[in-house]
């Protein structure tokens, strides 16, 4: 805390702690929403398919890629779930912020080497023509989701929370 000219603790004034939990808590819902719509286009697709868009970046083992076609979905949608509840804010979003970090490192992956997919990241996936890939944008839409799970690891108090309400982040 700083002090006055009289020697006096002062706390920050202003609208900034009454407007920070709930830019947290909007951002909560939109890195769930996201989350969410991502897992749920995956989810409800045939297997096939899901192996299909997690197969086509070519980094996994054969052994590896239908488990992570069906857990991906699953785990996304968890932290979705989680991020709306405001249940261990901090370490899902992180978790989300990792995910991210992830796909991004798979799209450059993809692209780098030359491959032609569809990112599979909203459903579909797999093989597309050349010149119809979109990596630049999907980096920078990911780039975009990973700042929301950076700014609520790092102010992770908001409202409607169940972290708030378990005094994680004590009022």
């Amino acid at each position: 805390m700083a002090t006055d000219t009289a020697g006096r603790r002062w706390a920050p004034s202003g609208s900034w702690p009454v407007i920070q939990p709930w830019l947290t808590h909007v951002a909560r819902l939109g890195l769930a929403a996201v989350l969410f719509l991502a897992g749920w286009a995956k989810f409800t697709e045939p297997p096939a398919l899901q192996k299909l868009a997690v197969s086509a970046y070519q980094i996994l083992p054969d052994g590896m890629v239908g488990a992570v076609g069906i857990g991906l979905p699953i785990l996304e949608m968890s932290l979705a779930v989680m991020l709306v509840l405001g249940f261990a804010t901090r370490f899902i979003a992180a978790a989300g912020g990792l995910l991210m970090i992830i796909f991004i490192g798979g799209i450059i992956s993809a692209w780098s080497r030359g491959l032609s997919i569809d990112c599979g990241c909203f459903g579909g996936g797999g093989t597309v023509g050349k010149g119809q890939t979109r990596y630049l944008q999907e980096i920078l839409r990911d780039l975009g989701f990973l700042a929301l799970a950076a700014w609520i690891v790092v102010l992770p108090k908001s409202k409607l929370a169940l972290d708030r309400i378990l005094g994680l982040y004590g009022d």
